[in-house]
């Protein structure tokens, strides 16, 4: 009797063994923040789970802000954000935060002009008196002047933006501070400003929403949710003064004022670079961990998958419109990760 007893004693420990080593295999990785490269995380995201059964992301596309939020509240374990932290972020902080470019992007000005025929031009100044509400019609003739021979028609100019904390909003808006001294004084930047006019949408989602069904309506969204939806975008004028349409090798030009000579802690802007092809709207977008990981196995495979996702899932990234990253960025961030520390 004793002796059955030790036997189903040890087989119940064997189960409770059994049941751990299961229960960590199933690794839960949550994370939250920005919505332009929400496209291409949700990809990595599900083949990194296929390639490493037991490893899960639950990932909320919340906006940079959020994202920023939660991680700084330690709510989630990976952030993500299209705009650095500040100074002032990063002290408030419980601890070091650190910065790895994911991928590139482009934010483009997209529009609803019934009626419009060809590509519409627009130059940097001509963006910001837009959302300065300086030009209010379509057929405005500084309109008219950039784009020759186009019949632009009698419509008002419906602003859209972002109503949430927004690395989208924070790319454009440094734009628009680097090309027009008056948005720089009047507004500036940040990943939240007080608009001077039009409609708020939550998320990119939102802004692609509001200008699908505002007539006259004009909004800056990631480049993947104007090409999936369908929205016209205009061609800008990049710092060289040629016309550029966005595209991976527009933001690839403009990474390339960067890439050899980027800061040690990756916090850089891209907008309004230099070079004769750069796509003037275009940034790096970024995920963001502490340092000191408070959990060993959630650290290792945090660890395990910025490597991954900065080599290999590289290759995942042109075919939704995103560019990959540079080659000298990536040698960096692979040095940065092994200064990651674990319990």
């Amino acid at each position: 009797m004793r002796r059955s007893r030790l036997l189903l004693l040890a087989l119940m420990t064997l189960a409770a063994i059994a049941t751990v080593k299961y229960a960590d295999a199933d690794l839960l990785i949550n994370g939250a923040g920005a919505t332009f490269p929400y496209p291409i995380y949700s990809k990595w995201f599900d083949v990194y789970a296929k390639e490493n059964p037991g490893i899960h992301f639950n990932y909320q596309s919340i906006g940079s802000g959020g994202g920023i939020r939660m991680l700084s509240n330690r709510t989630v374990q990976l952030g993500a954000s299209d705009a650095p932290l500040t100074d002032e972020q990063l002290k408030a902080a419980p601890g070091k935060i650190l910065h790895f470019p994911s991928v590139m992007g482009a934010d483009v000005v997209a529009y609803n002009l019934p009626g419009f025929n060809g590509t519409l031009k627009l130059t940097g100044s001509l963006i910001a008196d837009i959302f300065l509400g300086k030009i209010t019609k379509w057929n405005d003739p500084k309109l008219a002047a950039a784009n020759p021979g186009a019949t632009l028609p009698n419509t008002d100019i419906v602003t859209c933006h972002r109503s949430d904390g927004s690395g989208t909003t924070y790319i454009f808006v440094d734009y628009l501070s680097k090309v027009s001294s008056e948005w720089a004084s009047q507004v500036g930047k940040g990943t939240s400003v007080k608009w001077p006019n039009g409609l708020g949408g939550k998320g990119n989602e939102g802004v692609t929403a509001l200008v699908q069904q505002t007539p006259g309506g004009i909004g800056y969204i990631e480049l993947i949710y104007a090409l999936t939806n369908k929205i016209s975008y205009a061609t800008l004028q990049n710092k060289a003064g040629n016309w550029v349409a966005a595209g991976l090798d527009g933001v690839t030009a403009a990474a390339a004022s960067v890439a050899d000579n980027m800061p040690a802690d990756f916090r850089v802007s891209i907008t309004d670079a230099p070079g004769p092809q750069a796509y003037p709207i275009s940034s790096f977008t970024y995920l963001l961990v502490y340092q000191k990981q408070t959990d060993k196995t959630v650290g290792e495979a945090i660890v395990n998958f910025l490597k991954w996702a900065i080599t290999k899932g590289q290759q995942y990234a042109p075919a939704l419109k995103y560019a990959p990253l540079p080659a000298a960025v990536v040698e960096r961030e692979q040095a940065q990760i092994a200064t990651i520390q674990l319990p």
